[in-house]
């Protein structure tokens, strides 16, 4: 416990921006927006340096925070119930995707966790961006493949396409 709280303690908004440069951060953006030309799905990209106090008293997992984060981000709340929610926890090192049941219900949950062993693989190299380009193609894919758009029809931006840094 003690250990996990200082981590997370020592872990700041700085470690999120060496992380994630501000460049790295727009291309993510024009990434998910270009994504969301080709399906009805909604795509949010969130990075925290750690958890709140109150988390780590109540030694909550970051499954717990990305959970609680897809509600208060609003992820849920697509019309076709597609929103994704890819969560990454610097602190603990931690990688989460939260799909609401419109697209969870379609995905194994094998494929969810090949997306995040990718992506882990990219976060164990210190290659940040690549992993989590690599993630918003993989979530496009599956997205495209069970929510595509119909000849002529647009999907309206449900979800602002900012990567959110905590």
């Amino acid at each position: 416990m003690i250990r996990r709280l200082l981590k997370h303690r020592w872990t700041e908004h700085s470690d999120v921006r060496r992380a994630l440069p501000p460049a790295a951060e727009q291309q993510l953006e024009a990434q998910v927006q270009a994504s969301e030309t080709r399906h009805s799905g909604e795509i949010c990209v969130c990075v925290e340096a750690s958890l709140p106090l109150s988390y780590l008293w109540k030694k909550l997992s970051a499954r717990q925070r990305a959970v609680t984060l897809f509600g208060k981000l609003r992820v849920w709340d697509t019309e076709a119930n597609n929103g994704v929610l890819i969560y990454l926890l610097l602190a603990d090192n931690a990688i989460e995707i939260v799909a609401d049941r419109g697209l969870n219900s379609r995905v194994s949950a094998a494929q969810w966790q090949g997306v995040v062993q990718r992506l882990r693989e990219h976060l164990g190299q210190g290659r940040f961006q690549d992993g989590l380009q690599q993630a918003v193609q993989e979530v496009d894919q599956l997205l495209g493949t069970h929510f595509p758009l119909a000849p002529g029809q647009s999907n309206p931006n449900e979800l602002p396409d900012r990567v959110i840094l905590l």
